[in-house]
């Protein structure tokens, strides 16, 4: 079916393939176990990225921006310098060039929301995140859920990127869970008095013109546990041992130095690298002892997903995002998300030969 053909309100078919492979049947398995356990839902918010489609395609587009920014604007000055470094250090044709560095003149300028450069049309894109609890508290990461062999917690180690080369494509078929979930959240608005009356009236707006859901990959935030739920200590990670490693971050270098245990200045080796939490020569001190302890209680576990530190719980979450989709492809800002300042200039003029101009 061609996107053309379908008008506002209408819902896309969805084509379901029950998995036969042996890896994606114990996906599907584990999948199922955990719609049985955690049935409960609870939102988080809105989330923005950005999404390009090629010439030539007509329902699929790819994430260029991962999308995880908290607000629209955000995510177009993540798309300003993906473009800008684009005409810089990607291109050598000038007209190429200059169609990019128009599109980059007005995300200067304009709160918008789709440029087209180079032939390729940019969109922000807005998702709902989310995740989902049941009697023992929000969802952890499942036993299918991509780990490493062998986890490293050097801070030097780059850890996979959020939604990297990921392609949304409405017509790609979908496990038989998948397909349950999807048709789960279709309906899935704001209600309630918590909610401005313009929120509503939009989310409520949406079931209409974006009248399908796509659903992200999942990620894996780290939280404090608290009396009225969950706080987000880290943003999403693609991984659950990168959300663990947020939290062995915390505890070797930001805690230590917050709260005066170890001066602002202090050197990686008596910050807690690697070597010193697994030695013994920080563990003397009285005042460390406790951040060495958990430290190594993280990273001494086979895939720690909970840890009490100094009164508090903190979790690993595995964390869900939906996409809205309508004729003309996913859901873009709505007006009530509120940004917290105005679009600027972020790098310096560029000329049609990609020479870095003088600021004047």
């Amino acid at each position: 079916m061609e996107q053309r053909d379908l008008g506002p309100g209408r819902m896309r078919p969805m084509a379901v393939r029950v998995p036969v492979e042996l890896v994606e049947a114990v996906v599907e398995a584990d999948a199922s176990d955990a719609a049985a356990r955690y049935s409960d839902l609870a939102l988080r918010g809105p989330r923005f990225g950005v999404v390009a489609q090629a010439p030539g395609e007509l329902s699929r587009w790819q994430v260029v921006v991962a999308v995880t920014d908290g607000a629209p604007q955000m995510a177009r000055d993540n798309l300003n310098s993906l473009l800008w470094f684009r005409a810089k250090d990607e291109t050598e044709d000038r007209e190429e060039r200059r169609s990019l560095l128009a599109a980059v003149a007005r995300l200067e300028r304009e709160p918008v929301d789709e440029v087209a450069a180079a032939g390729t049309r940019y969109r922000i894109v807005r998702a709902e995140e989310y995740t989902v609890t049941g009697p023992f508290g929000m969802e952890p990461p499942r036993p299918t859920d991509p780990e490493p062999l062998v986890p490293s917690w050097a801070m030097s180690e780059r850890e996979p990127r959020v939604d990297d080369g990921v392609v949304l494509d409405p017509d790609a078929p979908v496990t038989p869970t998948q397909a349950a979930e999807r048709l789960a959240m279709l309906d899935l608005h704001y209600t309630g008095d918590r909610f401005p009356a313009p929120v509503r009236e939009e989310s409520r707006r949406a079931l209409d013109t974006h009248p399908d859901v796509l659903l992200l990959p999942a990620t894996f935030t780290l939280v404090e546990r608290t009396d009225s739920g969950w706080r987000p200590i880290s943003g999403p990670h693609a991984t659950a041992h990168a959300a663990r490693r947020s939290l062995d971050f915390a505890l070797t270098w930001t805690w230590p130095r917050k709260q005066g245990v170890l001066p602002a200045d202090a050197s990686a080796p008596l910050g807690f690298s690697a070597v010193a939490v697994d030695g013994d020569r920080d563990a003397s001190t009285p005042e460390l002892a406790p951040y060495v302890e958990a430290a190594r209680e993280l990273r001494g576990g086979r895939l720690v997903n909970r840890l009490e530190f100094q009164g508090a719980l903190y979790e690993i979450g595995r964390t869900r995002r939906l996409l809205r989709w309508g004729p003309d492809g996913p859901e873009g800002p709505r007006p009530s998300d509120v940004d917290e300042y105005e679009p600027t200039r972020m790098h310096p003029p560029l000329s049609e030969d990609g020479v870095i101009l003088p600021e004047d």
